[in-house]
């Protein structure tokens, strides 16, 4: 994976536009250290109130203009020293593109080609960001099982993803001849609020809202890919940062629906009769059968999609409930085969109304609704149950942490039950998953050993049975029913190595690979970890020698070690649960995948542990070390030392306290006050 890239100035063409404008204000909102220059003419589908939330911002500057004007273009490279660039804007109706063809190709090539050639001048261009389209694959088979990969052999059908194929070419040869530092994105169809109602979900909203037929071409056997809007522009601020330059990204989801079944969700939210109120009219020329993409280029860079279909669709409806006029009057949008107007200086006319379709009625469909008629669901009776916001399904019960995971959920009040089945019992956690019907799965549990790791020496197939079938099962189950999986599982995988040296403070990365196999409970792990990388559904946690406030609970390492005859004293990282396992939780509302080091960031010694708990808690307490090569006598397994870099964790949540930091707020001062107290007493 590439450096991560930091902008300073972006230009963002056509940023009052639905996908851009969601974008640019992410970018507002999560970067106030970046300027934004939106460069948009506010075409017929564009609108400033799209930008509402940005237009305050100290770092947020807008300019009406044309991406085709090259002396424009040239001037605000140069004035507001961008070095970056997101281009979005494009002609991007199909039905249009079929009778304004000509326009398709002056925006959608003509302009990309201008703001190509301004780069190439200026030469202080270090991303040129294009969007382009997953309709320049072409149609997809029905029966792939596989979706259009970055490489696969663009084959546009109709006017509309000829001109952005066109555009693609464009921007690969300046990257090729001039060195432009470009990167591509192919995008399936994105929805959610403020988008432009010629599009096929805002339209039937507004339709139904006011009980007008939903015009469905063809059949509506048509396949797409549907992406809530905040999932994308995060999908664009990961690009950003992260996409390599050269490279194509293909944004998509695997989830795929039929337009009738979208026609029909959506007359369920108004609590209409699909059968009465849907009709199929004449087809598009060219209508594609199905657009499927392989997003997995894409999920290596760490996006995922984290919106459910049901939450995105019902936030749609919500939105154009409560802004029904957001658009102004839009009635040539809403026919079942719009022709827009686009001509400069001409914004939102139409052609008029087309009323040969008597299915649909004989008066055209308006905008201005009558406030008596509009279909406002009821939350009772017209949406669909929704699965509750959070609901946990534990695993590990009896185990430590999945004992302090249900105690944590009591306490901020998430619903959560423990799972019956055992993990190696496929048809057990089946019943588990159907019957709690949860939004996330905590695995918890696993072979530790009784009482230490040496025990899984004498134990092999019991071992393997539950740390390596029993969570690869959970996890592939969690994957057929869309469910995260928080895995907690371990960082003694690794030990000091002559890369990454004992008190250097260089610690084992994420995408490191284990190089400890002392132990066959370690084996296990770090086998387990490494398959576990194919399940983009799983967040990984390596946590290492846990510690709680809890000094009386014999699983603690403090606990342990205070109890040992004789210690070694040798720095590794630690995770201090107390504050680590309500990150969990948080990670897991942000739907995080792929692994992290779960440690506090740093290393402490063992000896540096017992002098805190000896000037915390008992200043009589005194302890003896012993060499590494005599606790090798004592003991049956090799254990693991090292450090784990815990920068990811840190710049994710960045409150995280370093390991000595935590140990004294969370362990050490609770338990001298407490002390402290039992002796006035």
């Amino acid at each position: 994976m590439a450096n991560k890239y930091t902008p300073k100035n972006i230009l963002i063409t056509g940023a009052a536009g639905f996908i851009a404008s969601h974008v640019c204000n992410r970018l507002i909102r999560n970067y106030p250290d970046y300027k934004i220059v939106v460069l948009d003419k506010l075409d017929y589908c564009s609108s400033l109130k799209n930008l509402d939330p940005s237009r305050s911002s100290p770092n947020f500057k807008f300019i009406k203009g044309d991406i085709a004007s090259a002396d424009l273009v040239h001037f605000i490279l140069q004035t507001e020293f961008i070095d970056t660039i997101m281009h979005f804007a494009a002609q991007t109706h199909v039905d249009n593109s079929f009778g304004n063809s000509f326009e398709f190709t002056k925006n959608n090539i003509y302009g990309t080609h201008v703001l190509l050639e301004a780069c190439k001048v200026t030469g202080q261009i270090k991303r040129f960001i294009h969007v382009s389209t997953d309709e320049v694959y072409g149609e997809t088979d029905e029966d792939a099982v596989v979706g259009n990969h970055e490489a696969s052999q663009l084959l546009p059908t109709n006017p509309y993803s000829a001109t952005k194929a066109g555009a693609e070419m464009l921007v690969m040869a300046y990257g090729r001849s001039y060195g432009l530092p470009v990167i591509t994105t192919r995008g399936n169809n994105v929805y959610g609020t403020n988008q432009f109602p010629e599009k096929l979900i805002p339209k039937f909203i507004l339709l139904a809202m006011n009980g007008k037929i939903l015009p469905i071409h063809g059949d509506g056997s048509n396949v797409r890919s549907y992406l809530y809007c905040e999932d994308v522009a995060e999908a664009f601020e990961v690009i950003l940062h992260r996409g390599e330059v050269g490279h194509v990204y293909n944004i998509g989801t695997k989830k795929e629906r039929r337009v009738i079944d979208v026609a029909r969700d959506i007359c369920r939210l108004f609590n209409l009769d699909p059968e009465s109120q849907i009709k199929f009219v004449e087809n598009r020329p060219f209508n594609d059968q199905r657009y499927f993409l392989d997003d997995q280029k894409l999920k290596s860079l760490g996006w995922y999609e984290r919106t459910t279909w049901e939450e995105g669709l019902k936030k749609t409806m919500e939105w154009y409930v409560s802004n029904p006029d957001w658009w102004g009057d839009v009635s040539g949008a809403l026919l079942p085969h719009p022709r827009m107007l686009m001509l400069p200086g001409i914004e939102r006319q139409f052609n008029a109304p087309d009323t040969s379709n008597s299915g649909l009625g004989s008066a055209p469909v308006t905008n201005k609704f009558n406030q008596s008629r509009m279909l406002v669901p009821s939350p009772k009776h017209n949406i669909p149950s929704q699965k509750p916001s959070l609901k946990f399904l534990i695993y590990g019960r009896t185990g430590w942490i999945g004992g302090l995971l249900g105690k944590l959920c009591e306490k901020q009040g998430i619903p959560f039950e423990y799972g019956k089945g055992r993990l190696e019992q496929r048809s057990q956690l089946l019943d588990d998953i159907q019957t709690v019907k949860p939004t996330h799965v905590f695995n918890a549990a696993g072979v530790t050993g009784r009482p230490n790791v040496d025990w899984c020496e004498t134990h092999k197939p019991e071992t393997i049975r539950t740390n390596v079938v029993g969570t690869l099962t959970l996890a592939d189950i969690c994957r057929e029913h869309d469910l995260l999986m928080i895995n907690y599982a371990t960082g003694c995988i690794f030990e000091y190595d002559a890369t990454h040296p004992l008190g250097t403070g260089v610690g084992f990365k994420e995408e490191d690979k284990p190089n400890f196999t002392g132990s066959f409970y370690s084996k296990t792990k770090a086998v387990v970890e490494e398959l576990l990388r194919e399940f983009d559904n799983v967040c990984t946690l390596r946590v290492r020698m846990p510690i709680s406030s809890d000094l009386s609970n014999p699983r603690n390492f403090i606990t342990k070690i205070t109890r040992y005859n004789k210690v070694v004293d040798i720095s590794n990282s630690m995770t201090i649960l107390d504050e680590l396992l309500p990150v969990s939780i948080e990670m897991a509302k942000r739907n995080l995948r792929g692994i992290w080091n779960f440690t506090n960031p740093g290393v402490v010694s063992h000896n540096e542990i017992l002098q805190m708990y000896k000037d915390y808690i008992d200043p009589n307490f005194n302890w003896v070390n012993f060499s590494l090569q005599e606790q090798a006598k004592v003991i049956v397994a090799p254990r693991s030392n090292n450090e784990l870099d815990a920068s990811k964790l840190k710049n994710e949540f960045p409150e995280l306290l370093s390991i000595k930091d935590s140990l004294i707020k969370y362990v050490f001062e609770p338990n001298r006050k407490t002390i402290a107290w039992e002796h006035s007493n």
